[in-house]
């Protein structure tokens, strides 16, 4: 299975490659991309020194342009997918029929790969991209079970690629505009969720309480650990208490999984993370090389920790066993 590692800057792109990526997947410094954070991203020059920088050791770079162009301004779009052509990324990650209309038909070499934005979670919807824009491969929705994927993946006519490690997205894959109405700043064509510009924290009266917007996302005790403020692992009160009803703040880590989706066909592994720094993605690479290599050799895991690089020092496997309360 490919290792498809995130490179949210040039640095960790290199600390990708260097830590055993197969893949690595990056965006524009623009919102044609969902990780669309100050600092982070690449600017055109940038791609450019990337790419055969990772081609030279056999690394294969994708370009995520992967969130929805605005009413009657698809421009912007529409240059990025030119600029990946002309940069000779390996393949570009789309989520938009219109955009993919576009690639397919201006670009019909430049390999098309479908965004988990998509939310394609059926084998029906998955051939119809397949038949209408030849796209090569497709990330499945981190909400499907093992079982699930491995039906979709026998069934589907192209690679089948999942999330394993990071970011746990609770809501339906490509759709949720949640954290829209606590910052007036879409994800799906902003590309921003929870925006750091509207996070604040504060402590009140021995509590540390965490805000999104002018919204209360969590409270807790000073100097207990506490998750990134998204409104989806927040705590509410309801009738039956008060906790975190959606999610915990906690990240997907699917490595015990790794044997069933390997037997599942799955093509691909994704580590989400492209708004982390290049230790973060060197460490989390090297494990999950380390840990993949093991498999092919027939060998156990190695016994390398991730607890201290997950949300809340907490992990879980998420809908792919179906715990989902």
């Amino acid at each position: 299975m490919d290792l498809v590692c995130p490179a949210g800057t040039p640095a960790a792109l290199r600390a990708a490659v260097e830590a055993g990526a197969d893949a690595v997947y990056c965006g524009f410094r623009d919102e044609t991309n969902a990780r669309n954070f100050p600092g982070l991203n690449f600017s055109r020059d940038e791609l450019r020194q990337a790419v055969p920088f990772a081609h030279r050791s056999g690394v294969k770079v994708l370009l995520a342009i992967n969130t929805f162009p605005r009413a009657g301004d698809s421009g912007p779009w529409m240059r990025a997918v030119d600029d990946a052509a002309a940069l000779g990324v390996d393949a570009v990650i789309l989520a938009d029929l219109g955009l993919l209309a576009y690639a397919a038909k201006k670009h019909p070499t430049l390999r098309l790969h479908l965004s988990v934005q998509a939310g394609a979670a059926n084998t029906e919807a998955i051939a119809f991209y397949v038949e209408a824009f030849a796209v090569k491969r497709v990330v499945l929705p981190r909400v499907l079970s093992v079982p699930e994927i491995a039906r979709m993946t026998s069934a589907a006519p192209c690679e089948t690629e999942v999330f394993v490690f990071g970011g746990l997205c609770v809501m339906e894959e490509g759709r949720c505009s949640l954290s829209s109405y606590a910052s007036g700043k879409s994800p799906n064509m902003d590309g921003v969720c929870s925006p750091a510009s509207h996070v604040s924290y504060l402590e009140d009266d021995g509590t540390l309480v965490s805000r999104l917007g002018d919204f209360t996302i969590n409270r807790v005790p000073a100097g207990q650990s506490v998750g990134y403020p998204t409104l989806c692992k927040g705590r509410f009160k309801t009738r039956f208490g008060t906790g975190h009803i959606f999610e915990d703040p906690v990240s997907l880590d699917a490595r015990p999984l790794l044997p069933a989706l390997l037997d599942a066909g799955v093509k691909a592994l994704k580590i989400e993370g492209r708004q982390r720094g290049r230790a973060y993605v060197g460490a989390v690479v090297q494990a999950f090389r380390q840990t993949l290599d093991a498999l092919a050799r027939g060998e156990p895991e190695p016994s390398n920790t991730l607890g201290g690089l997950t949300e809340g020092q907490s992990a879980t496997c998420g809908g792919y066993l179906k715990t989902w309360r």
